[in-house]
């Protein structure tokens, strides 16, 4: 790191549990970020600013005016703009020296090979339940770090799924590729706008420890948020010997 370097992260290499050794890991890390909405805008966001050195942000829409009531990376003169272009201009504001690539597109599963293997940590904020089991298909595949949020209404979850544990479940252990879940979208049913500013942030500070090697994640855990009442409660989650997915990876 350089004298600018040191003085920007500074914070961070105050702390023991970071310093030096882990902001210099954070800046050589490469981040996937699955959707540029309520729960990636602060997730790329807080990467950035925290020196993430390389972060790939995929999203094929739009900014729209309903978006910039939680959509918070991006701009009223953004509207109509493509979200990921929105984003890096906003990342670039805050933080010239990380790399953020923008991919205006919807990823299928090939192309998530692809993009996961040159990936360190996989951030999931996308809005249904075909994108999110594609990646946790490929993630579990190859071992990469999952970190995976949902909001919606009041309601927030976070968790974290590392195959590189042995012991860690996958997302379809959680929510079964075939059961009977359905998708449950902000457009219809509204969301609490700081909602998704809260996991959001929950979901980049899990992946920057990941990152960085500093504390313990939610692998394992299930990190519920009720944001009416402000209760916040974690329940385990154990590995499922009959998924469908990781039960054989």
């Amino acid at each position: 790191m350089d004298d600018r370097q040191l003085l920007r992260y500074s914070r961070h290499i105050l702390l023991p549990q970071i310093g030096v050794e882990g902001q210099e890991r954070l800046l050589a890390a490469r981040a996937l970020v699955i959707g540029a909405g309520g729960l990636g805008s602060p997730v790329a966001l807080y990467l950035a600013s925290a020196g993430v050195g390389n972060i790939t942000l995929c999203d094929n829409e739009d900014v729209d005016l309903t978006n910039l009531q939680r959509q918070i990376v991006h701009r009223t003169e953004s509207v109509g703009r493509k979200k990921v272009e929105s984003a890096r201009a906003t990342l670039a504001a805050i933080n010239p020296e990380v790399k953020v690539f923008a991919l205006a597109e919807r990823v299928d599963e090939k192309r998530l090979e692809t993009l996961v293997a040159q990936t360190d940590v996989v951030l999931d904020g996308s809005d249904n339940f075909a994108t999110r089991h594609a990646v946790n298909r490929v993630c579990v595949r190859l071992r990469k770090p999952l970190v995976s949020g949902a909001a919606v209404r009041f309601d927030g979850q976070v968790a974290v799924f590392d195959l590189r544990a042995a012991d860690s479940p996958c997302y379809a252990c959680l929510f079964p590729e075939h059961g009977e879940s359905e998708d449950v979208r902000c457009a219809v049913m509204g969301v609490f706008a700081p909602l998704t500013g809260i996991v959001g942030s929950i979901q980049a500070a899990e992946a920057l420890k990941l990152l960085a090697g500093a504390g313990e994640t939610l692998v394992g855990r299930l990190l519920l948020l009720d944001a009416l009442a402000m209760e916040v409660r974690t329940i385990k989650l154990a590995k499922d010997p009959a998924c469908a997915v990781c039960a054989t990876a």
